[in-house]
Parts: structure tokens; C-alpha cells; sequence
């Protein structure tokens, strides 16, 4: 079976323009997420999918390959939506978001083990339990509720569950969404031809388009952690990170 990973990367960032070539640690980040990515057990071919020369230009000299695109796209789904209509032999499908510079090539292939192992699920994503109160509140960060065989409920900039008794001793179990998707090929071309819903509009999150037609999105929980860059503060964090763990690589 051919897994197919594509890494999604335009130059446009409101908070942090050029984010794609943003160096960490003396490497741009779209080689550390692709350095990341062909460290999966599962990923046959990474790609990277851009409609900037200069992201192209860069993917090429650390040895990389990449694919220009259309610039017209909404999402990132969309973009490697566009990738994977031209590679008829992956059968599966993975979204690797180009700002997770740390995500853990063992998340990946947990992703990618949840739809693989059953033919019935279409698209797949992943999940961390919530350790920090601040981050329930926190309108960066998307939580999700899942239904009692792991499959999303919902996806919100919102606390959910939102705990209504106060007073009352409850534990509430709160997940934040990773953004990395699994997806059968078919099922992410398919994506493509859908509207774009209210719900997706007004939270701005692509993946309640699948939701709003019918998909079941398959949820696993993980331990790994990882940090997505959007500011400059982000990139320090990231920086410091990789240092304190066995060096920086």
C-alpha cells in the first residue's frame, strides 16, 4: 500500500509572512516538518506542495521534492487535495501541517494506522489530552469531543465540554485537535467538491467540513506533543525545545 505524506506551505502568514522558510535551530521549517515526515515507518514518497517558487526552490536544495500548485486554494486540504489527484497509486493520503515542525514521526504512523486497519474509515486525525487549564479557555487552541467508538463529535475554538455545575466535583476529560489528517485517497478528492458549510466558516476550521457532510473523522489520542508556529515567540519555544532534547538536529 502507498502512503503518499504531503506537506502543505504557502508563503502568506499574516502573523509571521514567509513562515514556511522561517529558520529554527539553522534550518528552515519545511525541512524539519519533511525531516519528520520521512521518518515515518508507513510514508513511501513526501511532498511538498506550495504555489511559491521560493518554498520550491528551498525544498529542492536540502533534497526534497516539491509540487507547485494553484494559488487559489482555501485550505490546505485543498492543496494536497491537488498533489494527490496526480499520484493515482497512493492509496492513502497524509496531511502534514508545514507549521508542526516537532510533530513525532510515531504520531504519524498512529494516524495513519487508524484508517489503514479499517476499511470503513475514511479520514483520520489526532488528539491530546489537555494538561493545561489556560489552553481550555484559549481560542488558538481547537478542542474536540468525541463520540464512545473515537469519533469527532465536534471540533470548537470553544471549551467543550463546557462544565455547567461549577460547584460540583466533575472531571472533564478536554483533547486538543493536532492538525494533522489520514485520508483515504478517494474520500480526500471528494473533499474538494464540497461546500464550504456555515459551521466552517464561522470557527474557521476546515475539518468541520466533513462533519457538516456526513463524514465520521476517526479521533486517536497521543501522548505526543507538539508545538505549531505562528509567531516569532513560537520559533523560541521551538528552539529551546529542540536544544534541551539530546541536541539540536
Amino acid at each position: 500500500m502507498k502512503i503518499l505524506a504531503v506537506i502543505p506551505a504557502r508563503y502568506a502568514s499574516t502573523r509571521l509572512p514567509g513562515k514556511p522558510l522561517v529558520s529554527i535551530a539553522g534550518k528552515p521549517m519545511i525541512e524539519r516538518v519533511w525531516e519528520r515526515a520521512r521518518r515515518s515507518s508507513r510514508v513511501s514518497q513526501v511532498i511538498v506542495a506550495t504555489d511559491d517558487e521560493r518554498i520550491a526552490k528551498a525544498v529542492k536544495s536540502f533534497g526534497g521534492e516539491a509540487a507547485l500548485t494553484r494559488a487559489d486554494h482555501r485550505s490546505g486540504t485543498e492543496r494536497v487535495a491537488e498533489v494527490a489527484a496526480t499520484h493515482p497509486d497512493a492509496e492513502i493520503v497524509v496531511n502534514v501541517q508545514g507549521d508542526m515542525p516537532l510533530i513525532e514521526p510515531a504520531a504519524i504512523d498512529l494516524a495513519i494506522e487508524a484508517v489503514r486497519s479499517e476499511e470503513d474509515t475514511r479520514v483520520g486525525t489526532l488528539a491530546v489530552p489537555i494538561a493545561n487549564p489556560a489552553e481550555i479557555m484559549d481560542p488558538n487552541i481547537v478542542k474536540t469531543v468525541l463520540d464512545f467508538d473515537g469519533n469527532a463529535l465536534y471540533f470548537s475554538r470553544a471549551p467543550i465540554p463546557w462544565v455547567r455545575d461549577r460547584g460540583d466535583t466533575i472531571h472533564a476529560k478536554h483533547l486538543k485537535h493536532v492538525g494533522l489528517y489520514v485520508f483515504r485517497r478517494e474520500a480526500l478528492l471528494e473533499f474538494a467538491t464540497f461546500p464550504q458549510g456555515d459551521l466552517e466558516r464561522i470557527e474557521q476550521l476546515e475539518q468541520l467540513r466533513w462533519l457538516e457532510n456526513g463524514y465520521r473523522i476517526r479521533v486517536e489520542e497521543t501522548e505526543c506533543k507538539t508545538v505549531e508556529v505562528d509567531t516569532p515567540e513560537d520559533v523560541k519555544r521551538v528552539e529551546q525545545l529542540l536544544a534541551g532534547a539530546a541536541g539540536v538536529r
